[in-house]
């Protein structure tokens, strides 16, 4: 402690004996000249030449009072020093009588505000208005009384514990505080006690922990208790204050009951057509625990059926047992059911019962309705095979039902008109025997799908139907013939061995082994020394030439009979007369006059295609397929070839104007050239409605479209095939390989000039363009 600083503690008294003041001065000016001279003069303790009484206050004390007294020892009771006080409270909550030192309260305190106050204390020499005694420091402690009532923390108070829990189970700890001082007196001393909740519960009077008190508590009995927790302070004792709470206490479920079945027998009904799936009945075998412990699966057990016609599942929503019909039914075979269900926990605990006790059964009656029932067919399904040279009433098969019921009315069978349009089969309404009603042809129908219905002949009239598949099978009645119609030619020139036709044939049949085809000529007695066939034996066959001397002069046309077979039982044969034409032909090998000549040679006249169009209030009709490969200086001129024979030129020549793509165009038609070569090989086929004249008309009129060099046409021109009878000749230029135009017409000349067209193949196989 400072010589110059003092302290007062309110729970002490202390008194300090007259002349200390003195004492504490010389002693004070003792020490300052040995400081000064830096001695190491040992201090001594200086007594206070202050003079304390009583220095502490009680709380919530309302009546100002004196609760102590500074003094110093200069004071001689001349009213001399003067006392001065600061700090906390002071003028405030405290005040000092500047003449006696004595510290009075102002007001009432509260120790849980404040618990104590610092001050500091002056005495003041009134004369010289020096300080006689150093500042000092005390402290005035507020006095606790036991004012406050103990409050619980952390409420509310919920706790759960297992059921069947032994004694002495924590459950909960409750704890309370008490805002008066701990360390004076019992104020805030507390116990605990239980108000409500014996005999069940205990609390522990120190520490608040709450602990089960009651052996085996069952939540099925009951599931939750409030227990009344009280506290007091001043350790219990009378004139203390007390406050309580509650704990509320939960049981949960432990697995410590088995599933129970209410009854010991269930009948169930159900009609013998119920449909598999149909839900029979449920039952429920009764559980009192909850939750998981509760879950329970049954099961049914039937010895006398090895393939059960009932199963049972859990339904686990509401925990029952769903019966199921799994098998069809029939009253008339059985007609009541007596199986064994039963129904077991998923989760046991053997802390608590045994296996055994954790199942129950019970047993299931189940009664068949009887139902009038349709017929039934002895087969779901029938399929028959029928040769398609059956005689008309042949049996291709029979079917068959019954009534099950117990009255087994007679049945009577019908086919379903819509299923056999033909009328080709017929049935028997008494027995179900199905015949051919009519010839039967593979090749137009290979199956029959007949829809046959059984009706009982009662008032009811049930019906049911089958479905009857019958199979046409094939036999040898077809004759086979050339795959299409060949029109064969040879070439002028053509070797001796050269093939000039390739065959095959089709056979409407279809036989097992698949076909084969077996091509010769007619047997004659002279060889015959023009042509003969080669079977290749893969179903085609070759014509091949028997010399190189065929000429048109000679002959235009030669007859090959050709005798196709095929590989039935009994084997059927055919026979073919070919017209083989003799041909000038090109040098690749292309015949053209075996379309165009023989179709003039036939007479035959027709257009090949128009094409319109309207320009200047002019209509343009180009009805010529070939494009012509004209000199520049040249105007394609076209001809106009009908009743009248004259030859009209609408515009005098003029030249064209200069093509600069002309040799690339060459180049992208040489895939059309090359499709019509190969199409001109059945040159007698192609006509106005031929697909590649078609698109090649198409393709040319659009690029003529598009083409700024194309010649300025204004005239209508037709041209036409017609046949040898025509006064003006052929307007082919097949034999020709220049253009030439005749002279111009005149009045006295009537018969039309001939324009021959550019030639087809005439010249070199670059100046032919298409």
């Amino acid at each position: 402690m400072s010589q110059t600083t003092f302290l007062a503690v309110v729970t002490f008294l202390s008194v300090i004996p007259g002349g200390m003041l003195n004492e504490s001065r010389s002693t004070k000016g003792l020490e300052a000249q040995h400081l000064a001279l830096g001695s190491t003069y040992l201090h001594r303790r200086l007594k206070r030449g202050w003079i304390w009484k009583q220095l502490f206050v009680p709380e919530e004390d309302p009546t100002p009072r004196v609760i102590g007294q500074l003094k110093s020892d200069s004071d001689q009771g001349e009213r001399s020093i003067k006392y001065l006080l600061s700090g906390e409270g002071a003028g405030d909550v405290f005040e000092i009588d500047e003449y006696s030192g004595e510290i009075r309260t102002l007001k009432k305190l509260d120790r849980e505000e404040k618990s104590f106050y610092v001050l500091q204390a002056q005495a003041i020499s009134r004369r010289s208005n020096e300080p006689v005694e150093p500042e000092s420091e005390f402290i005035i402690k507020v006095q606790d009384i036991n004012d406050n009532v103990p409050q619980f923390q952390n409420e509310p108070y919920v706790s759960s514990i297992p059921e069947m829990c032994p004694i002495g189970t924590t459950v909960a700890q409750v704890t309370a505080t008490d805002a008066d001082d701990p360390m004076f007196g019992n104020n805030a001393k507390l116990i605990y006690s239980i108000l409500q909740g014996e005999p069940y519960f205990s609390v522990e009077p120190k520490t608040g922990n709450v602990v089960t008190s009651w052996p085996n508590m069952d939540r099925e009995a009951r599931d939750q208790y409030l227990v009344v927790v009280q506290v007091k302070d001043m350790l219990g004792l009378s004139g203390g204050y007390s406050s309580s709470t509650t704990v509320t206490v939960s049981l949960t479920d432990v697995n410590d009951n088995g599933p129970t079945f209410q009854h010991h027998m269930y009948t169930f009904a159900i009609p013998e057509n119920a449909a598999i799936g149909t839900t029979v009945g449920r039952i429920m075998a009764k559980d009192s625990d909850i939750g998981i412990n509760a879950r329970m699966t049954y099961s049914l057990n039937d010895d006398q059926e090895k393939i059960p016609t009932f199963i049972i599942k859990t339904d686990p929503e509401t925990q029952e047992g769903v019966i199921l019909l799994d098998k069809p039914l029939d009253y008339e075979s059985k007609r009541r059911y007596a199986i064994a269900a039963e129904a077991a926990n998923d989760f046991v605990d053997t802390r608590f019962l045994t296996f055994e006790e954790f199942r129950d059964r019970t047993t299931l009656r189940v009664v068949v309705e009887d139902v009038d029932e349709p017929p039934a067919f002895l087969s779901p399904v029938y399929t028959w095979k029928v040769p398609e040279n059956a005689a008309v009433g042949t049996v291709v098969g029979i079917v068959g039902a019954r009534d099950t019921d117990t009255a087994n009315n007679p049945i009577r069978y019908s086919i379903h008109k819509p299923s056999n349009p033909t009328k080709a089969f017929q049935i028997d309404p008494s027995n179900g025997t199905i015949t051919v009603a009519r010839g039967l042809d593979r090749e137009a129908a290979d199956w029959h799908n007949v829809t046959v219905e059984a009706k009982e002949t009662t008032q009811n009239h049930l019906s049911s139907s089958v479905v009857v598949f019958i199979k046409v099978l094939d036999i040898n009645d077809n004759v086979p013939r050339l795959a299409r119609d060949y029109q064969p030619y040879i070439c002028e020139g053509t070797q001796a061995g050269e093939v000039i036709q390739l065959l095959s044939g089709v056979d409407p049949d279809e036989p097992v082994e698949g076909h084969h085809f077996y091509f010769s000529m007619v047997p004659e007695k002279n060889i015959n020394p023009n042509f003969t066939i080669r079977d290749n034996q893969d179903n085609t066959a070759s014509i091949v030439s028997r010399r190189s001397t065929f000429t048109r002069k000679d002959r235009t046309h030669y007859f090959l009979p050709v005798v196709l077979a095929d590989s039935g039982s009994p084997a059927l044969s055919g026979t073919s007369t070919l017209t083989i034409s003799v041909c000038s032909c090109q040098p690749a090998g292309h015949c053209p006059t075996g379309g165009v000549e023989g179709l003039i040679g036939m007479g035959e006249t027709w257009r090949i295609m128009s094409i319109g169009k309207k320009q200047h209030r002019r209509t343009f009709v180009f009805t010529f397929v070939f494009i012509l490969d004209l000199p520049e200086t040249v105007s394609p001129k076209v001809l106009r070839y009908g009743e009248r024979a004259v030859l009209d030129f609408c515009q005098p020549v003029v030249p064209l104007r200069p093509h600069p793509r002309r040799r690339e165009r060459r180049l992208r038609r040489e895939d059309v050239r090359a499709s019509i070569r190969m199409s001109l090989r059945e040159s007698h086929l192609i006509g106005p409605e031929d697909e590649v004249f078609r698109q090649f008309i198409l393709d040319r009129l659009a690029e003529a479209d598009e083409d700024p060099y194309a010649p300025p046409y204004d005239c209508l021109r037709t041209y036409a095939y017609e046949g040898s009878g025509s006064p003006t000749g052929s307007l082919s230029s097949l034999d020709s390989s220049t253009l030439e135009i005749a002279n111009e017409v005149t009045a006295s000349n009537p018969k039309p000039y001939l324009v021959r067209l550019t030639p087809w193949f005439g010249g070199a196989e670059g100046d032919t363009v298409f």
